[in-house]
């Protein structure tokens, strides 16, 4: 089961399809493998960049025993079961617990608007998943439009003793982790994992702000993985270095709409998964984009002068 402690990189898993728009599980096998290998401390499925809303209800549940079965416990498994209304929540919930999924992130709808609705919604989800599901706070405004301040995280927190994890996502949010840590050191607050998402792009300052790792994608987790254990070891200098010469792709892959398929190109490229395809309606990468990221990649994969 996920728990406060867990820390790392959960490397976010996109779907992959065929070119048809079928799922492809042989895919999801070796991209399951290509991240474990690159040292991931868990794997997140179904999320924004998954494509959730794109699959059916019978494919969301195949995919995610796909990727539990692959992974066979060597790392805990969470599942978005973000839906529109509970009975889905709970369905998808039961069913992904059932096959031996860790624990479930859930997203707020974007109706919400004040604090307490935030709060009473994150109640009523907590039952819906069971009592006993670990669940993960996913605070991402910028999708959700959804915007919770620490003291609602808190709250949230307090109020739900199966909440174990934020997935920090606010931007401008540093600040929001500062206070959140700075609570839970002064024991305001029951201290849950902080992982960060928004594409890695804020990663080395998120650690020195307290972060315990990432929850994001990225074509190359391995950098990911790099720069957590450097900070870790407290080697500032060296993870600030690995960070800054991937930051250009991350940037790349960080544009609103088109970065799931930039991230996709890339794995296919790296042989990770057969297809960059996605779910339809989606956008499609031009000529001229395709270069920038063949050259994004070439400096990326260029051995370093002396080495």
């Amino acid at each position: 089961m996920l728990t406060s402690s867990a820390a790392g990189v959960f490397v976010i898993c996109p779907t992959p399809f065929h070119d048809d728009g079928r799922l492809d599980l042989g895919s999801t096998d070796r991209m399951v493998e290509a991240f474990l290998a690159a040292g991931a401390t868990g794997l997140t499925i179904l999320g924004i960049m998954g494509e959730a809303p794109k699959l059916a209800a019978d494919e969301a549940q195949s995919f995610a025993k796909q990727v539990i079965s692959a992974v066979a416990g060597r790392v805990p498994v969470i599942v978005g079961v973000s839906a529109a209304g509970f009975a889905a929540m709970s369905a998808l919930s039961r069913k992904v617990m059932d096959a031996g999924a860790a624990g479930v992130m859930i997203a707020p709808p974007a109706h919400l608007r004040t604090d307490d609705q935030i709060v009473s919604y994150y109640a009523d989800a907590a039952e819906a998943v069971g009592r006993d599901t670990p669940f993960v706070i996913q605070d991402y405004p910028l999708v959700t439009n959804v915007v919770m301040t620490p003291h609602v995280i808190g709250r949230i927190i307090e109020q739900n003793s199966s909440c174990v994890m934020l997935k920090h996502e606010d931007w401008p949010g540093l600040d929001k982790i500062t206070a959140l840590r700075r609570a839970s050191d002064s024991g305001q607050l029951r201290r849950v994992s902080i992982l960060c998402g928004n594409g890695g792009l804020f990663l080395p300052f998120e650690m020195e702000r307290g972060a315990d790792g990432a929850m994001t994608g990225y074509a190359y987790p391995e950098m990911l993985v790099g720069v957590v254990n450097l900070m870790r070891q407290g080697k500032r200098r060296e993870a600030h270095d690995l960070f800054d010469r991937h930051l250009p792709l991350v940037r790349y892959e960080t544009q609103p709409g088109v970065g799931l398929s930039v991230r996709k190109y890339v794995l296919q490229r790296r042989g990770i998964i057969a297809s960059a395809a996605l779910r339809k309606p989606a956008p499609k990468l031009t000529p001229e984009t395709i270069a920038d990221i063949e050259w994004l990649m070439e400096r990326i994969e260029r051995p370093h002068e002396g080495a």
